[in-house]
């Protein structure tokens, strides 16, 4: 294996894995490829069998998510690994830190990338006492994002789960009363980052007025106005749909709870295609069971508890579109996100850090 040893906890999915692993390569980089999720793994060792020989690919087979696997994969046989790269937010906390970073390991752990913005799966604080950096690509997926968010938006506004649920049972069921057109309707946007600003552009564009909270000033302007919020408060109270767009910090872990849903305008929509964390599953659960609510209905696309311990109070409820967070799972932005994050390794493992988006606790 070449000098620089990465671990792909999850590579790229379909076509989008060769063009990950030749990316990692060209940048003179050693590729260990875990087949855990990969969709066809002989064919994957069948058309890299050629670096295989040549010593630059191998491969594995390990849940991710295990975290005695994880480590156990990561100090097998004493060699270890400079970096590793994540996709769908496996957690690398801080026993998995402490032993990536061994001083008996061949090769310490250096960087931790992840293919897709955010980095709240990482434990920042024990990544910087190991000395590891961290990377991500934020912005590869702000396109889809948007684009899932709107359809969110427009399947909840206009009753298509109920009305598909029906039809699917044979009942020709139109609904109580006419949905409101989107120029009738104010979306509220709750953080004003690359996500934000592209579904507000979009959401104006067919005619919505938007409003706004950010934490931040503005990085660059949206092509159509943007009435800013006061408060998050003001925000919920004005608005008709609501849709999230902040990080998972200490400061917005539920942010959305009881209070804040008791807030919102009578027959309003929440959508979250932003971390589960932000909202009180257990408050939208309560809130969308209360017929006397003025939630009428959410969009939930991140959850508390995902992937193998995907479990939620939202299940079974008819006014909750669920998701197993796929906002971000289009062509281009996944291809984006896999190049960058493997752009931002080689440059970091390099001593290259210029340009490169690094997270600190």
């Amino acid at each position: 294996m070449g000098e620089d040893r990465v671990l792909l906890l999850d590579a790229a999915p379909g076509a989008l894995l060769g063009r990950e692993l030749e990316r990692l390569l060209g940048h003179g980089l050693a590729v260990t490829l875990n087949l855990r999720r990969v969709a066809d793994p002989d064919a994957a060792r069948a058309d890299w069998a050629g670096q295989v020989e040549a010593g630059r690919v191998e491969f594995t087979d390990f849940d991710a998510f295990d975290e005695s696997a994880l480590i156990a994969e990561t100090v097998r046989g004493g060699v270890g690994y400079h970096a590793v790269k994540s996709r769908g937010g496996v957690p690398l906390r801080a026993a998995f830190l402490a032993a990536a970073t061994d001083a008996a390991l061949g090769n310490r752990l250096r960087v931790v990338g992840r293919a897709g913005s955010g980095t709240d799966h990482v434990e920042l604080p024990a990544a910087a006492r190991y000395g590891v950096a961290v990377t991500h690509t934020p912005g590869s997926n702000a396109n889809a994002v948007a684009e899932f968010a709107l359809a969110q938006l427009l399947a909840l506004t206009r009753h298509l789960p109920a009305s598909n649920e029906a039809a699917h049972r044979g009942r020709w069921q139109p609904p109580a009363a006419p949905a409101a057109e989107l120029s009738d309707l104010t979306l509220g946007i709750v953080g004003l980052g690359r996500v934000g600003r592209a579904l507000a552009a979009r959401a104006g564009a067919l005619g919505m007025a938007v409003r706004a909270l950010s934490r931040h000033p503005v990085e660059s302007p949206v092509e159509r106005p943007v009435q800013p919020a006061g408060s998050l408060g003001e925000l919920l109270a004005g608005s008709d749909v609501v849709s999230l767009h902040v990080p998972l910090t200490a400061r917005t872990r539920g942010l959305i709870g009881r209070a804040e849903l008791a807030l919102m305008r009578p027959g309003s929509v929440l959508l979250n295609t932003a971390r589960g964390g932000i909202v009180d599953e257990r408050a939208l659960a309560d809130a969308l069971r209360d017929p006397a609510h003025p939630l009428a209905a959410a969009a939930v696309d991140t959850f508390e508890h995902e992937h193998a311990a995907f479990a939620s109070p939202l299940f079974g409820l008819p006014n909750a579109l669920l998701t197993p967070h796929i906002a971000g799972m289009t062509n281009a932005a996944m291809a984006a996100a896999a190049l960058s994050c493997a752009d931002h390794l080689a440059a970091l493992l390099a001593g290259r850090p210029e340009g490169v988006p690094v997270v600190s606790a």
